[in-house]
């Protein structure tokens, strides 16, 4: 999961560029990046996060009233600042390129674009990748004028030779800026526009929780498939592309997305309440008494207060957040992310001592985490600590840019509920069942066609996935992690690999 973001407007386009991804920060916080151009490109890329990497010098000489920026999460490759986004290539015409999701293909294709089109990729990463594979079907065409026919057939041969995820958002030097989604919308992508005197700005992002801190009105969501062009004179034009189907990866709705934005027609905020009421009678059926329903903040807040509703307990703030610390899902690390935790979260002791509290958390993947809240609570004074789960069981890996650990690395990947009760320390365990998760997210759009619950169930949209794949990919990220491990003379260097607690 990363974040993207383009404008296409009249004013220079660093100042919403650079807010848009502050707003975007939640999904991802290893690197950042804005590229604009004027009669040229200007780009600034850097590991960190957004305010570490822009500086006012730096924010000045990015000129220009177009431009894309990106926030990276990293899963596919290393690291390293070499991998910040925006990629950048000169022909044709010059054109700058940032991704969300994951190439499932990347390996073969990378073989291909280095032994076939003589072309040298710099990185291991899948989006350099992708886009080599839109600048050469571009520059196949041999355009005297670049027109959004050119642009749309050469979408189509990205979704001809592409396999996974992919939203992108790209700039074309002198010509506009383009956006465009796989065939089965497993990641975000939506569009927006803005009054400037009478004319209109336009803005394509990850999530639309950007766009009315920056007066953009949401329009709507790029259908599977789809890409949208907006060109020299900010005239639109759209196209599906490859017809598909929308099959939304689940995960944003539990964790990844902001709870104030709408993807894909539903709330992430009411989705979230209605995960948290589902499990309502899996409590009330157990028997167990319950004196206050605790969120581990901040992404399992609703779900907690759908389920104290449901259950008619008390909601309580048991956990102060610590806002300067980043988001642990997406910490790089597994050392330093178990370091923080402690910094991170704080007991209120008195919202446990002598009570039986039910902590909420959005999932469990390792179980690291959960055992470590699950001792803070005990320690701050609770008598009996249960643990509720807003997801299903994590049981196996995301080959579509979440970097869910490999299948050993699982705890629930063949391990049974009591287990892992036992692991984390609870007296008990309660899990979201797959099918009320499903109906959490569909009730908000009965048009979705299928969620994507691979890493719940092993039900991929894609038909390249298969366990052959997924055990591959999993090496790979543990041949890069190893590597950079490996190379790391301090604790900072966890920055070279990234796995989940």
């Amino acid at each position: 999961m990363c974040g993207i973001l383009a404008v296409s407007g009249y004013r220079p386009a660093v100042e919403d560029l650079y807010d848009g991804l502050i707003v975007l920060q939640h999904r991802g916080q290893d690197a950042a990046g804005i590229v604009t151009f004027d009669t040229q490109f200007h780009l600034k890329k850097s590991n960190g996060m957004v305010r570490d990497v822009f500086h006012s010098h730096s924010l000045q000489r990015l000129t220009g009233a177009i431009g894309i920026g990106h926030v990276r999460y990293p899963t596919a490759g290393c690291a390293s600042e070499f991998e910040a986004q925006p990629f950048f290539v000169n022909s044709p015409f010059g054109i700058a390129l940032a991704h969300n999701g994951n190439l499932t293909n990347s390996k073969q294709l990378a073989k291909e674009i280095r032994e076939q089109d003589y072309r040298h990729l710099n990185t291991t990463s899948d989006s350099e990748v992708l886009l080599n594979v839109f600048s050469l079907a571009l520059r196949k065409q041999r355009p005297k004028t670049l027109t959004a026919e050119h642009v749309f057939r050469a979408v189509r041969m990205v979704h001809r030779r592409c396999k996974g995820s992919y939203s992108a958002v790209a700039l074309i030097g002198g010509h506009g800026i383009l956006a465009f989604r796989d065939p089965h919308g497993i990641r975000p992508l939506q569009f927006g526009k803005r009054k400037y005197g009478m004319k209109e700005e336009y803005m394509m992002c990850s999530e639309n929780t950007v766009m009315k801190p920056l007066g953009y009105e949401f329009v709507r969501d790029l259908l599977p498939g789809e890409a949208i062009y907006i060109d020299r004179h900010k005239k639109i034009h759209s196209r599906i592309c490859k017809q598909g189907t929308l099959n939304p990866c689940a995960f944003e709705w539990v964790y990844l997305a902001a709870p104030d934005s709408v993807i894909d027609g539903v709330s992430v905020y009411k989705a979230r309440v209605r995960m948290g009421e589902s499990l309502a009678s899996q409590i009330r059926n157990s028997g167990i008494k319950i004196h206050s329903i605790i969120p581990i903040p901040d992404s399992s807040r609703a779900a907690a207060a759908g389920l104290a509703d449901r259950l008619k307990v008390r909601y309580r703030e048991g956990f102060v957040k610590n806002r300067y610390i980043g988001r642990t899902f997406i910490m790089p690390g597994q050392e330093i992310r178990q370091r923080n935790l402690r910094f991170k979260i704080h007991p209120i002791e008195l919202e446990f001592k002598n009570n039986n509290v039910l902590l909420v958390d959005d999932s469990i993947v390792r179980g690291n985490t959960s055992r470590k809240i699950v001792e803070m609570a005990r320690e701050a004074g609770a008598r009996k600590v249960f643990f509720a789960s807003a997801s299903p069981q994590i049981k196996g890996p995301c080959p579509y840019g979440v970097d869910i650990p490999t299948t050993d690395e699982l705890i629930a990947a063949d391990r049974s509920i009591e287990y892992i009760r036992k692991f984390i320390g609870a007296d008990a365990l309660f899990y979201t069942k797959m099918e009320d998760l499903v109906h959490a997210i569909q009730f908000g759009n009965k048009k979705i066609d299928k969620l994507c619950t691979g890493c719940f169930n092993g039900r991929y949209p894609t038909p390249e996935v298969n366990k052959r794949l997924l055990l591959e990919m999993g090496s790979n990220r543990n041949q890069i992690r190893d590597r950079h491990d490996m190379s790391s003379d301090e604790e900072g260097e966890a920055y070279k690999a990234m796995t989940l607690i």
